[in-house]
């Protein structure tokens, strides 16, 4: 996979941006040390004063630091992109990415933290000891099941806003886009049925939102096939609740049996495992969202033939991309602005509509905005911090 990357156009020129720039990210000083009275106000003896009121009150240092501003950008490596468990330093890259698009989408200053630890206490323990610095957390590319722990825990013990991006960016973009895309095939959420292929980190978000925001019927399709309260077999925790809310009608079998009769299939698995046949048994004027990356569960063109009147993937070179970019900036932007100390069910649901709702007459074609559109982060980051506020986590008010 990496070599075949770095075979193509694309890899090669990205090879040579990053060796050209060094690397995507630099630290910029905000202020010019010119002078001996700037060294003096920037460093010491000024800075004492600044240290001294933050040791009184802690919260101060939201007012005179750079944790008002800022996240970390953590991973271990070990889920990276399409390309697995390559370690830490291997990460990297990806991680300067995201603080990239951090920084010139959402105005966050962003940071890459890859940890060389890979286990829930060790991960848990790590971020804690560096979130004194931060406002927030952005785990990333962190492989389940242990994604959930993580994420989970730390939720608990700090009292700044985590998300596990894979998990929920990805949720986030997925309703925005099935919102629209319902509205073009003239479908009601809870006429529904949708079939998701895939209950890893992003799967698992998907449906505990599409739950929060209404499908009455939702289907979990994972390797061993359809999940169902009391299946036993491949069962996790995690899996458990998810079958708590989804198969009220505990259909068995694996893709091809549970499919037909359906009017939406997610995927979030690998690449060609839905068929031209599995998108003919389902509903008139089927939903299809092939997100695997790089290669879909079905290319656009073969399920368009088979009967397919919206289909969304996670590529740029297609229509309908769903990308988590689309959420991340403008999640964090509207938690940092309002100081909120988590990011809740409320904040995404109200992200997903915020971002639904920049198409306004959406086509099968058009179900999302472009992720360099410069109007998603003040909308999604505005209706991020209403929500926080209305639920009653929020420091300021928006």
């Amino acid at each position: 996979m990496v070599e075949a990357i770095k075979m193509g156009t694309l890899g090669s020129e990205a090879l040579e941006l990053h060796s050209s720039r060094k690397g995507k990210l630099e630290v910029k000083s905000k202020v010019p040390i010119v002078t001996r009275r700037d060294l003096s106000l920037s460093y010491t003896p000024g800075v004492a004063a600044v240290s001294s009121a933050i040791a009184k009150d802690s919260e101060l240092a939201y007012k005179y630091t750079i944790k008002q501003n800022s996240i970390a950008v953590v991973s271990d490596g070990s889920a990276v992109l399409g390309l697995g468990d390559i370690g830490p330093k291997a990460a990297i890259p990806v991680m300067e990415g995201k603080c990239v698009l951090f920084k010139e989408l959402g105005g966050v200053d962003a940071f890459p933290i890859c940890l060389d630890v890979h286990s829930p206490d060790e991960i848990v323990a790590a971020v804690k000891a560096i979130a004194p610095v931060f406002g927030g957390i952005n785990l990333e590319d962190i492989g389940a099941p242990k994604c959930f722990e993580i994420e989970s825990r730390l939720k608990k013990e700090l009292d700044i806003p985590v998300m596990h991006d894979d998990q929920h960016a990805t949720a986030v973009v997925v309703l925005a886009g099935l919102m629209n895309a319902l509205k073009v095939v003239g479908k009601k959420k809870e006429d529904t049925t949708i079939v998701m292929n895939g209950a890893g980190a992003a799967g698992t978000a998907t449906a505990r939102v599409l739950h929060n925001f209404g499908v009455k019927d939702i289907i979990m399709v994972d390797t061993t096939g359809a999940i169902y309260a009391g299946r036993g077999r491949g069962m996790t925790p995690v899996k458990d609740e998810l079958a708590a809310i989804t198969n009220k009608g505990k259909k068995k079998g694996k893709l091809a049996d549970v499919i037909a009769g359906a009017d939406v299939f997610i995927g979030v698995s690998k690449a060609g495992v839905l068929t031209a046949a599995m998108i003919k048994s389902m509903n008139p004027k089927p939903i299809i969202f092939a997100m695997a990356n790089p290669v879909p569960e079905i290319m656009p063109d073969e399920a368009k033939s088979a009967g397919a009147a919206v289909v969304a993937t996670g590529r740029s070179d297609f229509p309908n991309q769903i990308n988590n970019s689309l959420a991340f900036p403008g999640i964090f932007r509207g938690a940092l602005d309002c100081r909120a100390s988590e990011i809740n069910e409320e904040m995404k649901l109200s992200a997903a509509y915020a971002l639904a709702s920049l198409v306004p007459f959406p086509t099968a074609d058009k179900i999302v905005p472009d992720p360099l559109d410069r109007a998603i982060v003040p909308a999604v980051s505005k209706a991020v911090a209403s929500a926080a506020y209305l639920s009653g986590i929020a420091k300021n008010e928006p």
